[in-house]
């Protein structure tokens, strides 16, 4: 008999100041959740975009102070991009991938393929001025020191995802992903372990657990000025867990796996 799956919420979190470096999220998180009334409960899931965490972690660039190489103008004349945004994506990956006018499809340092090794100036103080920001060095790091500095400030037992909006080869439009993960289930492997309606074993089921995550509160949190950076899930205990867990990378398709080159 299959196990009801308690209801799923998801809400912004309003109150959250503009994030500067050095600023911790945690206790911001805190802070306005007690400004609301409410506080963590053991099994939240805390998803935070992106942007905040680099900022906090001073991931800025000025795109003026970069010295420019050979590749970085070759790349800039293919694609036409400025030569200096050229170098900041070659500095942030580990392969170009695809060079194309409309993006520059690469895998960053963290193992991830995107648009433009995940640089952007919106939402960024300065963008206009050639200030851009950065992804974290190491996402799934950061999750989990913000996982570790919830549970000490609350005593209960959370997850954290740091979610980004990223595109997909085969469909048009942006969908919240996971980079960066703690004390959650990245995949749910069902293979062999659940049936279908008819009883028949599954196959191929494989449940982007973080993904899924992170795309339901990216919906929540918006994508332009609503000044929401941080959502909270809530009805998804089934899938945290008291370690931190091998991260986001862990649901990266190994290099040898690609099936699109």
């Amino acid at each position: 008999m299959n196990t009801a799956i308690p209801e799923l919420t998801v809400r912004p979190l309003a109150g959250l100041p503009m994030f500067a470096a050095g600023q911790s999220i945690a206790q911001a998180i805190c802070s306005a959740l007690s400004a609301s009334g409410d506080g963590l409960r053991s099994g939240d899931i805390c998803v935070i975009a992106q942007k905040i965490v680099s900022k906090s972690e001073g991931r800025t660039v000025n795109l003026a102070a970069l010295a420019l190489g050979s590749a970085a103008r070759d790349l800039a004349a293919r694609t036409g991009r400025e030569a200096a945004m050229a170098q900041a994506i070659l500095d942030e990956s580990a392969e170009i991938m695809r060079p194309h006018p409309a993006a520059i499809i690469a895998r960053h340092k963290t193992g991830h393929v995107l648009a433009n090794a995940g640089i952007d100036a919106s939402n960024v103080e300065g963008g206009d001025a050639g200030t851009v920001l950065l992804w974290p060095v190491d996402p799934d790091a950061s999750a989990r020191a913000i996982r570790c500095e919830l549970q000490e400030a609350t005593g209960v037992q959370v997850a954290v995802v740091i979610a980004d909006s990223m595109g997909r080869a085969w469909r048009i439009g942006t969908v919240g992903t996971a980079i960066g993960c703690a004390g959650l289930t990245v995949l749910e492997d069902r293979r062999g372990r659940a049936v279908d309606l008819y009883g028949r074993a599954l196959q191929a089921t494989v449940i982007a657990v973080a993904d899924s995550v992170a795309a339901m509160a990216a919906l929540a949190m918006g994508e332009g000025d609503e000044g929401t950076p941080v959502a909270l899930v809530r009805g998804a205990a089934r899938w945290t867990c008291e370690e931190d867990g091998p991260g986001a990378a862990s649901g990266l398709r190994p290099i040898e796996q690609d099936m699109f080159r």
